[in-house]
């Protein structure tokens, strides 16, 4: 019989991360770990996020739930999780982290990387970009220079400051920019920032409306020159048909899709529809930020820069040299304690 045992991360970033929702410095997470009989074991994290509906205390009451619906063995990945889903709906950040560990442990005992057990090149993955937070000009241009190896930054608007945002980076740097809007505007004030943003040079524009604004992504999509990209309206693969011709791509986080399986069918369906392919994250550790990186060679977009905001990271695991993403190269997720 498969055993789960959890443990409390304590994180924290090295400058309070603000977006157009709000911030905070301090952050909890769940690690899971998954024993199979033979004591080989599996490690996920959940990162849980009250935009979408959950909570630390959330996380730790659904995973005794989740438990008793593991089995004996760790390689029936569909079986498991559709037992998940029927036990408890919801819950993707507790769910993703047992399906990180069930994946970490199956390519364990497989003695591979699990971008390798899917059949991955982790040569293939794009450069991630390094997000800059809303922010005071000072540390704005700070946070600019401690991005210093990173070639491409994201940059969080949607706040009061927007043209000082962009002004202020765009002084300091002439790296690539990226935008997001974490849902704060109209439809109409996303396409008026459009002249704006091209101004600054600015190559993609993620989640500008609300997430249910499925005819604003279409009228902002329809005037903007550069890629519009869903994450707040793209939780599920369920919820791709709906967004084709309204956007370029979609956003996928493991938190929020809830599996590695539902990241993998995302992907292939996003691709059966032309739409380009994002791979993101939450503020968590390297044991989160890792399980994401081993789609990466599957996508075109990669904003993993999660672990990378800590102060200190409990995890090694994926790691980013020069904007570039590289995989470890140990079994399974290969991450390790320090």
């Amino acid at each position: 019989m498969l055993t789960l045992t959890t443990e409390l991360l304590s994180l924290r970033t090295r400058h309070p991360f603000i977006i157009a929702r709000g911030g905070q410095s301090d952050y909890r997470t769940v690690m899971v770990r998954i024993q199979d009989a033979d004591g080989n074991e599996g490690w996920g994290e959940a990162a849980a996020t009250r935009f979408y509906g959950e909570t630390l205390e959330t996380v730790q009451a659904a995973l005794p739930t989740y438990a008793a619906q593991l089995g004996d063995d760790p390689g029936q990945l569909e079986a498991i999780e559709a037992r998940l889903l029927a036990a408890l709906g919801g819950n993707a950040a507790a769910r993703v982290a047992i399906s990180a560990a069930l994946h970490d442990l199956v390519a364990k005992r497989a003695g591979m990387p699990l971008c390798r057990w899917w059949g991955l090149d982790p040569a293939a993955a794009p450069q991630s970009t390094f997000t800059i937070g809303l922010d005071t000009p000072d540390r704005l241009r700070m946070k600019v220079a401690e991005a210093e190896e990173y070639p491409i930054l994201k940059v969080k608007l949607g706040g009061a400051d927007d043209l000082m945002v962009l002004r202020t980076i765009r002084e300091a740097t002439d790296k690539e920019l990226r935008v997001d809007a974490n849902c704060a505007w109209s439809a109409a004030q996303a396409v008026a920032m459009l002249p704006v943003l091209a101004e600054f040079g600015v190559t993609l524009l993620e989640q500008p409306v609300a997430p249910r604004d499925h005819e604003g992504l279409g009228r902002v999509r329809a005037a903007a020159t550069i890629p519009v990209i869903a994450d707040e309206s793209c939780v599920t693969a369920r919820d791709i048909p709906p967004l084709v011709g309204k956007v370029d791509g979609i956003n996928i986080k493991l938190a929020k899709c809830g599996s590695l399986r539902e990241a993998l069918r995302m992907i292939a369906i996003a691709r059966a529809h032309h739409l380009q392919v994002m791979v993101g994250c939450m503020i968590e550790s390297s044991l989160g930020i890792t399980a994401a990186a081993h789609l990466t060679p599957l996508v075109d977009v990669v904003d993993l820069d999660g672990a990378a905001l800590l102060a200190q990271d409990p995890f090694v695991g994926a790691t980013i040299h020069g904007g570039q993403v590289r995989l470890p190269d140990g079994p399974g997720l290969g991450v390790v304690r320090r």
